[in-house]
């Protein structure tokens, strides 16, 4: 289905049924679709033609959430940009996907000035964003509801961008089916229906708030804001009878540690997890402390969503503990399969790369046709995580082929972060691999020879790293080496051996 389906059914079977709520900002679903229509209009008349691409750049908020369907509603293309990026990353996503308007929130208007071009419009998303050329609130009052520009399935959607092994950023082409198609997984996987009150934990910019979808679909409430904490999240669920929240093991950890946990998430019926395999530690404190809630782990990518779910019923008491390894089984209406180096379907219980089709699958990589060709073969995705398949058809990851690291559900490409600690006047050589960690999955680590004579600290490092590429993905251990790097007989780094000391004795290899 094209995505503003959703939207316009939301607004006929619960037309006044609460749809948004952002702080004291509640809106009915005929609310939403009015703004959302007179938003498109003004967006039409600053020159967005259907197709051209959008982007967005802002914290969660009820304004991001029309603008997202705006934009559709018009015919063109989202490019949501990640909040977490340096400004030198988000210009080259900017150009690269040759984003006509750029919407921004209020948080980043001095970052908006910096990537402001000839050509770029600037939306303001909030009506006191500063350095606007015109702001959100200005188009919905000065513009007609507008017609939907229709899309088909088929039609491109958005843009999502993830880090690439060559360094640059890929765009990842999402239709209106595969995310539509995401949505009704998490539908039924959850059983959600209007009476779902979902908090919008994960941040909007990112595949881990399908939720955008989801709770639209059936007309269900959102519930935004735009820094979260757990004494946020406590609170908003004890005011706002929060039903759902979508985070990462990390947060659930300081959920069920909190002292007003117990009784403020009274209302929550599930929890969902995903970016990283749950604690079994965090689990534990979490199902003690949260006897009614429903656990439910989400395992997946930019290019495949989350193909595989590791369900409610075995995370209850009772359920076979080893399930709690596995990533879950596959998603309704997708296929995942298990291929060795000969591209042959392995035997139950083998290791080997997994690959998936179906619904839910990237169109490809924006302007990158070798790269496409390379991911998608024979109509299969090649997702470059290793693992093997019981005969249950539980999915466990073991390995990943690709040199990326998953740290709090942020992919972070090894090669990306090498290129800029390279550059560092003290470093002679340099490896970047991920370790485990119990609050983020993996940690970024780097193992650094130095030059003769040279002295380098971890804050040092940070701070070089940080000068040119987002936060997060910055080293968060440093490990100085005497002499050169393992290496093979070809000349590449060992990367395995250097890992091998770190995930020795754990059940996954990678997170």
């Amino acid at each position: 289905m094209r995505l503003v389906q959703a939207l316009q059914r939301a607004a006929s079977v619960n037309a006044d049924g609460l749809a948004t709520v952002d702080g004291d900002r509640r809106r009915t679903w005929a609310q939403v679709r009015d703004r959302v229509r007179r938003l498109a209009a003004g967006l039409v008349g600053l020159g967005v033609r259907p197709g051209d691409r959008v982007a967005i750049l802002a914290h969660n908020c009820d304004f991001y959430f029309e603008a997202y369907f705006a934009v559709l509603w018009a015919g063109a293309v989202l490019t949501p940009l990640n909040t977490r990026l340096a400004p030198p990353e988000l210009a080259f996503q900017l150009q690269d996907s040759d984003a006509r308007v750029l919407i921004f929130g209020r948080e980043f208007a001095e970052t908006a000035q910096v990537l402001k071009t000839d050509g770029r419009r600037l939306v303001g998303l909030d009506p006191d964003a500063a350095g606007a050329q015109v702001h959100a609130e200005t188009l919905i009052a000065q513009n007609a509801p507008m017609e939907e520009v229709e899309r088909g399935n088929g039609d491109l959607a958005g843009i999502f961008y993830t880090g690439g092994t060559t360094g640059l950023p890929k765009g990842v082409m999402l239709s209106h089916l595969s995310l539509s198609a995401m949505a009704s997984n998490l539908i039924m996987a959850c059983k959600v229906d209007e009476d779902c009150v979902n908090l919008h934990a994960a941040p909007m910019f990112h595949l881990a708030d399908i939720g955008i979808v989801m709770v639209t679909m059936v007309a269900g409430t959102h519930v935004f804001c735009r820094q979260l904490s757990e004494d946020v999240i406590v609170d908003l669920t004890a005011r706002c009878g929060i039903t759902h929240i979508f985070t990462v093991p990390a947060v659930i950890d300081r959920l069920a540690k909190h002292p007003r946990s117990a009784e403020a998430l009274a209302s929550l019926k599930v929890l969902g997890y995903g970016g990283s395999p749950m604690p079994m530690g965090t689990y534990e404190a979490a199902r003690a402390r949260f006897p009614d809630v429903d656990f439910i782990q989400g395992f997946g990518m930019t290019e495949m969503s989350a193909h595989t779910f590791l369900g409610p019923k075995h995370h209850r008491p009772g359920a076979d503990p080893r399930r709690l390894k596995s990533a879950g089984q596959v998603c309704y209406g997708y296929e995942l399969k298990i291929v060795g180096e000969d591209g042959r379907e392995a035997p139950r219980g083998e290791t080997g790369e997994i690959v998936g089709r179906g619904d839910n699958l990237m169109m490809g990589y924006w302007n990158r046709p070798e790269e496409t060709a390379r991911a998608l073969r024979d109509g299969w995705m090649h997702s470059g995580d290793v693992g093997f398949m019981d005969e249950a058809g539980f999915v466990y990851i073991t390995d990943r082929l690709k040199d990326m690291i998953v740290s709090g559900a942020e992919n972070v490409y090894s090669i990306e972060v090498e290129s800029v600690i390279s550059r560092h006047p003290a470093v002679d050589e340099c490896a970047v691999i991920g370790v485990p960690d119990e609050t983020w999955g993996e940690r970024v680590h780097a193992v650094v020879v130095p030059r003769a004579g040279a002295q380098l600290s971890l804050e040092d490092l940070q701070a070089h790293v940080r000068a040119q590429i987002a936060g997060y993905k910055c080293p968060r251990s440093l490990e100085l080496h005497d002499g050169p790097l393992p290496r093979s007989a070809a000349g590449k780094i060992l990367k395995t051996t250097l890992r091998e000391p770190y995930w020795a004795g754990r059940d996954r290899s990678v997170s």
